[in-house]
């Protein structure tokens, strides 16, 4: 099993940055793709970034050049860091962990942009 657990949503101004942090606990295999979802208010939940093995990044067109993944292996942590941030980019923010054939989640953090 393993636990993820998130911080560092909150409510931002657009064109501001915040970043989030998803901590892994448990059983943790070296090998894995941690990645950050998100889910807007009546749409589907969509993957904004991953990060495979700890090196290999992947991006949604709509954050390309804005976001950035990053990670710290030896803290099992996983970082969104969010930058030029606009009012489409509000959601509930999930952080996932897949490794063995499972795919775990984050409790969810919203992010609010708004003037």
């Amino acid at each position: 099993q393993v636990q993820l657990v998130e911080s560092g949503g909150g409510l931002v101004q657009p064109g501001g940055s915040l970043r989030l942090s998803c901590a892994a606990s448990g059983t943790i295999f070296s090998i894995n793709v941690m990645g950050w979802y998100r889910q807007a208010p009546g749409k589907q939940r969509e993957l904004v970034a991953q990060i495979t093995n700890g090196w290999d990044t992947n991006y949604a067109d709509s954050v390309k050049g804005r976001f950035t993944i990053s990670s710290d292996n030896a803290k099992n942590t996983v970082y969104l860091q969010m930058s030029s941030l606009k009012p489409e980019d509000t959601a509930v923010y999930f952080c996932s962990r897949i490794q063995a054939g499972h795919q775990y989640w984050g409790q969810g953090s919203q992010v609010t942009v708004s003037s």
